[in-house]
């Protein structure tokens, strides 16, 4: 298969992608339950609490398993009194997160933006190297944005002091916070990710920035001001509810001072609770039986697997970003409609295969103890041509080895019953980059392929069209790439057409054009206008039909019943 590419980073990463799919298929599903209750004291506000005990003994998550069994909790609990045992009162304190280092940054960006990772560092590289703000010219906005150190510098700090004092007051600055980098071989000379002066606000720049930048920028001052900014104060209170065997568990919080949570307003969910005392008597307006069902472990987004590199330690900070970019390319993983990261059939092949005959390339523990191994070689304390002596060797040895052992077509190919359509040979399904599909064992004589699984129908579908060569009525075909349209009169007319299927949405940019559901070279689907190239209307996500009432644009889907404005910089 050309375009593949196989190395101790990206393979270990395609290995920890292929290996979390093979869990969410290994998944089974359980059913269970939980129990709610809404209680309130004479004429206060109502609050919800949760069963969290019977007879002593803690429910748990998967205490409750059946409707039978949750029915007769139900039952029992309409006869019970239900009493006040216990009141917690605590004041906490919640500091600021500490400033973005690369890792954390392609994470955060990710979650809370939608930023791929690739996407964070070249929007953060234009920061870094400059926009030009009027008078002042070319200014950089950011640090380097490749470091994993979480230092910040005295004069920024002292800045950051300044301007927290002149804007919200003395008393939500903290005078001063320094953090300490835990990662091990944290290049200290470089700082944390910050902007270069706090008085460049996000607001300010807001104009001159694009959306995108805007939103990195935005995203990466409020966190490192933040880190200099006082601890938010909480009042925390924990109730105990008693109703005979059944024990209910309450939990409430208020903000009493907002310190850095000002930067922040939505972070902190505030559930304040009436003024409760122990023996109170209380009433419970509804028991709220709820079935739940256990999810399979989640796929990967960039957050995530960003996140289990750096847990894993395989990588660099600036390796990961290109690193996912190089395994998406390759066609060994897509992104899905929940842009989460999926794995192709190339991919398990091509990790299975790695698995099976170079175990160590693949393995966890050898990609991290060879990157602490270089790390040693870059500050002096090992020599390199020992370590690459003892890798190489034996690494050469086993691939000498394995070019005698290992067929590629054991690995591409499989027998089949099929016989080929137009000479009659035998087909063998194959492996390309786009998946498996028929081929003929008479190759290069005979090229013909068929999809799997019975996607070509035996008869072709005829369609409401004409082909404009030849006048014959066209036909709707299957084939690796997905639905065509192809002449009826094939092999003396050989013309074909890209299929589309309708959404019945009209195009809100041309006006005139329609939204159809395509699918990429890569067989991603996506929606695109039907007046190509006229209108470059396109977008992942399937229109719902209905527009924006803010800015007017196509709204989308983005899961089982939600929805989101198409338009990325309409919030």
């Amino acid at each position: 298969v050309r375009g593949l590419s196989a190395g101790r980073v990206q393979s270990v990463t395609v290995r920890l992608v292929v290996e979390k799919e093979r869990e969410i298929q290994a998944f089974k599903t359980e059913e269970y339950w939980s129990i709610t209750g809404n209680f309130s004291k004479e004429k206060s506000q109502e609050f919800e609490g949760k069963l969290s005990s019977i007879s002593g003994k803690n429910v748990g998550k998967m205490g409750l398993k059946t409707k039978k069994q949750v029915d007769e909790i139900v039952d029992n609990l309409k006869k019970e009194t239900y009493i006040v045992s216990s009141v917690q009162k605590k004041k906490a304190k919640k500091s600021p997160p500490p400033p973005f280092t690369t890792s954390t940054l392609q994470q955060k960006a990710n979650q809370s933006l939608g930023f791929s990772a690739k996407q964070t560092m070249s929007t953060a590289q234009k920061l870094y190297e400059g926009i030009k703000l009027g008078s002042q010219g070319m200014t950089g906005l950011i640090t380097y944005m490749r470091t994993d150190s979480l230092n910040i510098s005295e004069k920024f700090i002292s800045e950051a002091v300044d301007f927290i004092e002149k804007e919200y007051g003395k008393k939500y600055s903290s005078g001063g916070r320094r953090y300490k980098t835990k990662s091990k071989g944290a290049q200290e000379a470089h700082e944390a990710i910050r902007p270069t002066n706090a008085k460049y606000t996000p607001e300010s720049l807001k104009n001159i920035l694009t959306p995108q930048q805007y939103r990195l920028y935005n995203l990466i001052w409020r966190r490192t001001v933040a880190t200099q900014m006082s601890e938010a104060t909480l009042d925390k209170t924990i109730i105990d509810i008693d109703a005979g065997k059944y024990s209910f568990h309450v939990n409430g919080q208020i903000i009493t001072f907002d310190g850095w949570l000002k930067l922040y307003p939505k972070l902190t969910k505030e559930d304040s609770l009436p003024e409760i005392e122990v023996k109170d008597k209380l009433k419970c307006s509804k028991v709220n039986p709820l079935q739940h069902f256990t999810e399979p472990p989640a796929r990967y987004s960039d957050a995530t697997l960003v996140k289990a590199l750096e847990e894993h330690e395989i990588g660099r900070p600036s390796t990961y970003a290109p690193t996912i970019a190089t395994i998406e390319s390759r066609g060994y993983v897509f992104r899905n409609e929940a842009k989460k990261l999926e794995p192709t059939e190339i991919a398990f092949t091509v990790n299975d295969l790695l698995v099976n005959h170079f175990p160590d390339i693949v393995d966890l523990s050898f990609t991290a103890e060879m990157e602490n191994d270089l790390d040693k070689v870059a500050e002096g304390k090992k020599e390199w041509i020992p370590l690459i002596r003892n890798f190489y060797k034996p690494f050469h040895k086993n691939l000498e080895l394995k070019n005698k052992e290992v067929d590629k077509k054991d690995i591409t190919e499989e027998k089949s019953t099929e016989k080929c359509p137009k000479c009659k040979s035998s087909m063998v399904v194959k492996l390309g980059r786009f998946g498996k599909f028929l081929a003929c064992t008479n190759y290069p004589e005979c090229k013909t392929t068929k999809p799997l699984d019975g996607e070509e129908k035996e008869e072709a579908e005829t369609v409401d069209e004409r082909c404009e060569k030849c006048g014959q009525t066209m036909a709707l075909k299957h084939g690796r790439f997905g639905a065509f349209l192809g002449c009826s009169g094939y092999p003396e007319c050989k013309n074909i057409k890209s299929f589309a299927k309708s959404t019945g949405v009209k195009c809100d940019k041309c006006k005139t054009g329609e939204i159809v559901e395509k699918k990429s070279k890569k067989g991603r689907t996506f929606f695109a206008c039907d007046q190509y190239p006229k209108c470059e209307n396109a977008l992942w996500n399937k229109p719902t039909g209905k527009k924006c009432p803010k800015c007017k644009s196509l709204m989308v889907e983005v899961g089982k019943d939600k929805t989101k404005c198409s338009n990325k910089d309409c919030k």
